[in-house]
């Protein structure tokens, strides 16, 4: 993270690099590219590395409220046409035993997922409440995405159902 630089502005930042990186090589097509972090007390919680860093991330969310943050960016070079929002959920762990925490981390779940759970696999027990879009915190908030694709008019969507622009 940059320093001055908010958690928002943060993924904004990086999905928007992605995006543009991924444009350049296929500029007639739309791009999507995401990053989600997890946040608690100014802190960014990535994705763990060792057992010890899997183990202390959760301890740290445990019985405590923590936001998730995806910024999301959609451009076509071509078109000459890009959005790119940050969403932002609420979510609650309960609070997790030492014998829970040492369980999970030992399932590898833990790895590869930004601070150290996935809410849509085996770290679900652990979740005790959300405010706000449950796919933004799997890494990826399609309900804002797809008015995004609408919008931009990379999609229509009809009665005759969805429909991929050129």
């Amino acid at each position: 993270m940059i320093v001055g630089e908010s958690p928002e502005d943060h993924v904004l930042r990086l999905a928007e690099a992605k995006a543009s990186e991924v444009g350049s090589q296929f500029p007639n097509r739309w791009v999507i590219a995401a990053d989600t972090i997890v946040y608690i007390d100014h802190f960014i919680l990535g994705k763990p590395k060792t057992q010890g860093e899997a183990i202390e991330m959760l301890q740290i969310l445990s019985g405590r409220e923590h936001w998730v943050l995806t910024g999301f960016s959609v451009q076509n070079i071509e078109k000459g046409k890009k959005g790119r929002e940050a969403i932002k959920t609420a979510v609650k762990m309960k609070p997790l035993s030492p014998v829970e925490i040492d369980w999970y981390v030992n399932t590898k779940e833990p790895f590869d997922k930004a601070g150290g759970y996935a809410i849509q696999g085996i770290g679900s027990f652990m979740v005790e409440s959300i405010r706000g879009s449950y796919t933004n915190v799997i890494g990826l908030p399609l309900c804002e995405l797809m008015e995004m694709l609408v919008r931009l008019g990379a999609i229509s969507i009809s009665g005759n159902g969805l429909r991929i622009l050129d």
